[in-house]
């Protein structure tokens, strides 16, 4: 069973000083000595910030709808961004492989992974939780949970599973689609807020999209253009 666990970001202390540099083109310039760094620099990095809007609701029962989604949203993304770490790591080795063989064994090993701990964990889910997940994971990977499976097992075994999920109402061909879906759109300002924040490690997504359209669309009722 996989331990879920918040991930706590800590930003190191930066000490810097200013210094003079010798005038170049009589343009007199300031750099940054960063401690740690030898090279000294006219700017700081830093991660790219976005500008969210406030949270506004209709009514009591959208924003405890939001509040529930987002308690759902925080708690399955981590399987997703996993799922997605495990396929690009999958990837790159299968990449170094040139024997069927050795490439049919790391294959199995990943199959464990997949049939194992993951679909378990899946088991446990909610139904809403479930299909959050499956959406989150073609958010991260670019690819559905159908064609995941169909991927490491045959075209039989992926119409199984998707026929298991679909008892417990989780479609495993569910895509991401935060254009169409107001729902997939929520999730994601639930996403971006708490990669703000911290809560959440930042991956990026696979899926291309501009959240500030989106939000045009859904919060502002404009069309993008």
């Amino acid at each position: 069973m996989i331990d879920l666990k918040y991930i706590l970001i800590f930003f190191p202390v930066l000490l810097f000083a200013q210094i003079d540099e010798t005038k170049r083109d009589s343009i007199s310039e300031k750099y940054l000595i960063i401690s740690g760094d030898s090279v000294p620099r006219t700017s700081i990095d830093l991660d790219e910030v976005m500008l969210l809007h406030k949270l506004k609701f209709n009514s009591k029962k959208d924003r405890i709808r939001y509040l529930i989604l987002r308690r759902k949203t925080i708690k399955v993304y981590p399987y997703a961004k996993m799922a997605a770490e495990r396929l690009d790591s999958m990837n790159a080795r299968m990449m170094t492989l040139t024997k069927n063989r050795d490439k049919k064994r790391y294959t199995k090993r990943v199959q464990k992974y997949i049939e194992g701990e993951f679909s378990e964990e899946l088991k446990k889910m909610t139904r809403t939780e479930g299909q959050i997940l499956v959406k989150l994971i073609h958010r991260q990977t670019g690819v559905t949970a159908f064609e995941l499976v169909k991927e490491l097992r045959n075209g039989w075994r992926a119409f199984w599973y998707n026929t298991t999920a679909s008892m417990f109402d989780i479609s495993l061909k569910r895509e991401y689609d935060p254009e169409n879906e107001k729902e997939d759109y929520l999730i994601e300002d639930i996403l971006q807020r708490n990669f703000q924040n911290g809560r959440l490690e930042r991956q990026k997504s696979a899926i291309e999209f501009d959240f500030y359209d989106l939000t045009n669309k859904w919060v502002h009722q404009k069309t993008p253009e």
